[in-house]
């Protein structure tokens, strides 16, 4: 089977894998703190966060809005529960592939193998790009990266969410998107 230029979800979407769909209400996990789950989702409509808590203190690690593919990599890599939440942001429907049918897919055909691993290596990048933006300690500079990166995401997630991304107060966000 050719995949020319097709991503991992448009391959999985054409093989009709995903097993069902589901619809978070705004504000519902998918995913709590602490649990496992290796399911691998596509994100239909609305978006997701992805936290952290330390402390008593939300940290935002990345946002899932419509046809991204969200997963709690680290429960999918090593099957062990992970201190990750997801939960929507507004309501939410996602398709679900479990685990075992994904790893089907991927080892079913070389170009499926490949697919996987672009997925992989493109959520690598993302998070080094995370990385470098939380070790820079210029709240503009960190929005100007993020903007430059994502600027889809200004018009999908509330302000509040993206400053706590950013590590900075919501008026600080508001001043730099003003100047």
């Amino acid at each position: 089977m050719q995949h020319s230029n097709l991503t991992l979800a448009q391959a999985i979407r054409e093989a009709n894998l995903f097993e069902r769909t589901i619809t978070l209400p705004r504000n519902a996990y998918l995913k709590e703190a602490g649990s496992i789950d290796t399911n691998l989702y596509l994100v239909e409509a609305g978006s997701l966060r992805v936290f952290i808590l330390d402390g008593q203190e939300q940290r935002i690690v990345r946002f899932g809005y419509e046809n991204d593919l969200i997963v709690a990599l680290d429960c999918l890599l090593t099957g062990a529960a992970s201190d990750f939440a997801i939960q929507a942001i507004k309501k939410t429907t996602l398709q679900v592939l479990p685990k075992h049918v994904l790893m089907q897919f991927v080892q079913a055909d070389l170009s499926h193998l490949l697919l996987w691993s672009s997925a992989l290596e493109a959520l690598v990048v993302q998070q080094l790009e995370r990385e470098k933006d939380l070790l820079i300690s210029s709240p503009s500079l960190r929005y100007q990266r993020v903007l430059k990166r994502s600027p889809q995401l200004f018009q999908q997630i509330p302000h509040k969410y993206i400053a706590n991304y950013l590590r900075m107060t919501p008026e600080t966000l508001s001043r730099l998107k003003k100047s």
